[in-house]
């Protein structure tokens, strides 16, 4: 159904595993998580312009919000009126309120293309879109663009011992189809490797939204619809990451770490460098403006021009 996605995850994943694996050999567990870490870089790198956009839409729209409480207020009671002339203000100042959702529009096909590829290296479970494969059937079927060959390594990498296409809720069928390729683990040993991942994913998580709950304006934080999503963002979702985490397979959490990495680093460049444009904008208006006058009150200083002596 999302092939259009599934194939191009799997081509970026497959391509940093080949580079990946060269060095440290086909099969090794941090060759493949280094895949799995990369792929998210890619997919941010080339997500990086609609993220500076979106911010830029985001500090227009900050701009504008006197003239649109100005138009709400003169329009009242007729909507139409208002989406009328709403539309007429964005439009003079070149304003796009689709960019502002854009890149998580992106990532939402993105995120479930790569989880539905990541899970598909082991299709030996019988839930909800399962096929229950044998172990057997499982490891000679090519993933997308992987090969037979390329799923026997996938199943046979270790992280610290444990599968990267392991979860701790794995069930005990899952973990027998490793028998063949490194052995059954155990659930300490999954244990061991997703629980400080899940930690790491939630307090990431939780410092991504502070980030973002501490650039929003006074008023803005003072609604109160703000503030509840304020609330989710800083306490639910991080929890939702503890909760949800024994459900999803390492290299997920590999992903959801490092995108959320990603994500902290991003804000922090891309804001100081709108910040210093901004900054070099209001010194070069600052410069073209007239000379000031005198501040009121205060006695206009005298154009002494030297006058020349009559012969």
């Amino acid at each position: 159904m999302l092939d259009f996605v599934y194939y191009p995850v799997s081509a970026i994943l497959w391509f940093w595993h080949k580079l990946f694996g060269a060095v440290l050999g086909p099969d090794n567990g941090f060759a493949w998580a280094l895949a799995v870490v990369f792929l998210v870089f890619t997919l941010r790198v080339l997500l990086l312009k609609p993220a500076i956009r979106q911010v830029r839409t985001t500090r227009q729209m900050k701009e504008l919000q006197p003239q649109i409480k100005a138009l709400q207020k003169k329009h009242d009671g007729d909507r139409q009126r208002q989406a009328t002339e709403m539309q007429k203000l964005q439009k003079e100042h070149g304003f796009n309120p689709l960019m502002g959702c854009l890149p998580a529009l992106v990532q939402a096909p993105v995120f479930l293309g790569l989880y539905h590829v990541l899970r598909s290296f082991n299709r030996t479970g019988t839930g909800l879109g399962q096929p229950g494969m044998t172990p057997t059937a499982n490891a000679s079927t090519p993933n997308y663009v992987f090969s037979a060959t390329d799923v026997q390594s996938f199943l046979s990498a270790r992280l610290f011992g444990a599968p990267i296409s392991a979860a701790i809720s794995s069930p005990e069928a899952t973990l027998a189809s490793f028998a063949q390729y490194g052995g059954v683990p155990t659930l300490a040993t999954i244990a061991a490797v997703a629980l400080p991942l899940m930690v790491l994913a939630s307090l990431a998580t939780h410092f991504n939204a502070r980030a973002s709950v501490r650039r929003q304006s006074p008023e803005a934080a003072a609604n109160p619809q703000a503030a509840i999503m304020n609330k989710l963002m800083l306490w639910i979702f991080p929890l939702g990451v503890l909760v949800g985490g024994p459900f999803l397979m390492i290299a997920i959490l590999l992903y959801w770490v490092s995108n959320n990495v990603w994500t902290y680093g991003q804000q922090h460049l891309v804001l100081a460098r709108i910040d210093r444009e901004e900054a070099m904008k209001l010194q070069e208006i600052a410069h073209r403006r007239p000379a000031a006058g005198p501040e009121p009150g205060a006695r206009p200083t005298p154009n002494r021009r030297k006058r020349g002596r009559r012969k």
